[in-house]
């Protein structure tokens, strides 16, 4: 066998698989219409506000939950872990004062 012919085999192959996970993810999708239009129902209901934008780092994942000393829990000294540290500012109510009691 020639290796442009098991090339050529190999590349339809996934070109299949690939169209049977498209056809499925579009399936799923329309399966799930109703489900998540009852967990929107249920969100507007109970007024949930906090959205997970970030998957990384516990103080990006729920920016209302935070502190100012969290990214520094390992040392205080420590750099930034993770990038979204430096795309998320803290809450502003977190630096009103800066620790002056007026």
């Amino acid at each position: 066998m020639r290796l442009s012919t098991a090339y050529l085999g190999v590349t339809g192959l996934l070109l299949i698989l690939l169209t049977g996970l498209v056809l499925h993810a579009f399936q799923e999708r329309k399966n799930a219409g109703p489900l998540l239009s009852q967990m929107a129902d249920m969100v507007n209901r109970l007024n949930l506000t906090d959205l997970c934008l970030f998957t990384e780092a516990s103080y990006t994942r729920h920016l209302a939950m935070t502190d100012l000393n969290t990214p520094f829990q390992d040392s205080p000294f420590s750099f930034e872990h993770f990038p979204t540290g430096a795309l998320v500012l803290p809450p502003p109510h977190l630096g009103r004062n800066r620790g002056r009691v007026d």
